[in-house]
């Protein structure tokens, strides 16, 4: 068990040293800082409802650019390996001029859910319509991939855990964004974890993919 705990360990080391590599080759952005807080509630046995808000601020945590607030309601009474889910996200983000764009967001999750060698891994399909100011509307679907480790990391029993998530915009059938994180769940009290995360994002632009890097911290509260 011992061996097997140093393997996952050591995985986990080469995980962030070939993420952090990446991230500092390709510097476009300078360091992000994302803080968010989610609070969700059970309704019934089967149903819960989420509610999220995110900051993201760039140029070393100094430039906010980007807000959004979250509302999803998520069934898990079909299947113990599935979940289904929906949700509106409303975004305001700053465009090349600093001025404040909004974007509409509803989508449809389904989720997949596992063990493999002892390790939680799910598998989430979402499909996203967005709902632009001043583009033409499009479909975006996102499947992003977790596997939670199965150990704890020092006395704050630290949950480690790893994730990849692409973007494909679906009237191009095109893989436009990837997204890498590494990651620790910190379950702070009763009903209240603390989420820490260092995070590679990818994106196409029209000539190039721009890389950034993106140090998370969130706050999930269960009621």
């Amino acid at each position: 068990m011992q061996t097997l705990r140093q393997t996952y360990a050591l995985a986990a080391v080469i995980g962030l040293v070939l993420i952090g590599n990446v991230g500092l080759a390709f510097d476009d952005e300078g360091v992000q800082w994302w803080p968010s807080t989610e609070v969700s509630t059970g309704l019934t046995k089967n149903w819960k409802v989420t509610f999220e808000q995110m900051l993201r601020l760039g140029d070393d945590g100094g430039n906010l650019y980007h807000e959004y607030s979250d509302l999803a309601f998520t069934y898990s009474g079909l299947a113990e390996w599935l979940d289904v889910g929906a949700g509106f996200r409303l975004i305001y983000e700053k465009d090349s001029k600093d001025v404040w764009k909004r974007e509409n967001r509803p989508r449809l999750d389904v989720t997949l859910k596992g063990k493999l060698f002892d390790c939680s891994v799910s598998s989430r399909s979402r499909f996203e319509f967005r709902d632009l100011t001043d583009k033409d509307d499009v479909w975006w679907y996102r499947n992003k991939f977790a596997l939670k480790l199965p150990f704890e990391l020092t006395e704050l029993k630290l949950k480690p855990y790893i994730a990849d998530e692409i973007f494909i915009t679906l009237t191009d059938d095109e893989i436009d964004r990837n997204r890498a994180y590494l990651g620790v769940i910190w379950p702070l009290c009763k009903g209240l974890d603390a989420d820490i995360y260092y995070m590679w994002q990818a994106s196409k632009s029209i000539e190039e993919w721009k890389d950034i890097y993106v140090i998370g911290t969130g706050l999930k509260f269960r009621f």
